[in-house]
């Protein structure tokens, strides 16, 4: 369900308030379309998990999304404008994950260049707190642990005081301790009006942390919602059985059922009505060994994709898209 501004559209057809506003937005690579005709709009204040298999299209959206590619078709708005001119005026920071270490400049250092760039920026002191580098600001970076840069990655995203901050696997390389300092700093800075969008791996980063999830596959939004509506949509119970050699033709016309997955003798069904899926396996003597779980994002994320998230592969049918994505 993608956020509904109230408030008319601007001149170039992004809502009134909206953040990011992508309209009908294509972008090919030859033959190949990355992105084909991606609808999404992202209010101010939002904090939106962007998930998706390799392929699917999520580093070339954030591309354009930063004014890095320009887009085959359609139109992306950064708070009524162009990309470039958000991103020039400082109200948009990027936390990616190329980039080497600058060799003999400190952290300090380093913020405080980049802060000067900007027009409003982050104080350097608040910034390095925010990233938790208050104990490494005089360390120099080419000397930092991967963690450790990673956070340095953060308090650059955030020195220019930015309005939308884009951040791609922001926990790639942290511990669990740094991971759940940096989701609480994170949540600091969006309590603040800000808007966020990140991409992760993590399943379970997007689940606890976004106010929404997006899903892209073969370029397309295939899921907007919340966690929770998501896991409904994918069907929100898991019910597994132990076959003991009944037949499995029935299964799939089961009251609730969505999806069957056959394992050696052993069924699981998912489905968007667990109790009625139970009635009817009673009535055909299937509820040996009978388990029912409420489906995790993962589960939904596979039944959406067809893939896990992460991996390179496609669906198993008609997969035609080899663009490579490192988001």
């Amino acid at each position: 369900m993608t956020a509904t501004m109230s408030r008319g559209r601007a001149p170039g057809g992004a809502p009134v308030g909206a953040a990011v506003a992508f309209s009908d937005v294509t972008r090919s690579y030859g033959a190949v379309q990355a992105v084909a005709g991606l609808e999404l709009t992202l209010a101010q204040g939002e904090t939106v998990a962007l998930l998706g298999r390799n392929g699917a299209g999520k580093s070339t959206t954030v591309a354009m999304l930063l004014g890095l590619l320009p887009p085959t078709e359609g139109e992306v708005r950064l708070f009524g404008g162009a990309p470039q001119a958000a991103v020039r005026a400082g109200r948009v920071g990027a936390m990616l994950q190329d980039g080497k270490p600058i060799p003999r400049v400190t952290v300090r250092e380093l913020i405080g260049f980049v802060a000067a760039a900007y027009p409003r920026p982050m104080g350097v002191d608040e910034a390095l707190e925010l990233a938790g580098l208050d104990a490494l600001a005089g360390r120099r970076i080419d000397r930092l642990s991967g963690g450790q840069a990673q956070r340095v990655r953060f308090a650059v995203a955030l020195a220019g005081n930015p309005d939308l901050l884009v951040l791609d696997e922001p926990t790639a390389a942290l511990d669990v301790e740094a991971r759940r300092a940096f989701w609480d700093s994170m949540r600091r800075y969006a309590r603040r009006g800000n808007t966020v969008l990140f991409s992760t791996h993590y399943l379970q980063e997007a689940d606890e942390h976004a106010d929404r999830i997006v899903v892209l596959d073969r370029g397309r939004v295939v899921a907007d919602g919340s966690g929770a509506e998501i896991r409904q949509r994918a069907g929100g119970s898991l019910v597994s059985l132990d076959l003991a050699g009944a037949g499995t033709g029935p299964l799939a016309a089961l009251p609730g059922v969505t999806a069957v997955e056959i394992h050696g003798d052993r069924a699981r069904l998912r489905t968007a009505d667990s109790d009625a899926t139970v009635r009817a396996l009673a009535a055909l003597d299937l509820i040996r060994g009978l388990q029912v779980a409420p489906a995790s994002l993962e589960d939904a994320f596979l039944a959406l994709t067809g893939t896990a998230p992460g991996t390179p592969g496609a669906r198993t049918s008609n997969s035609t898209s080899n663009a490579k994505e490192t988001v």
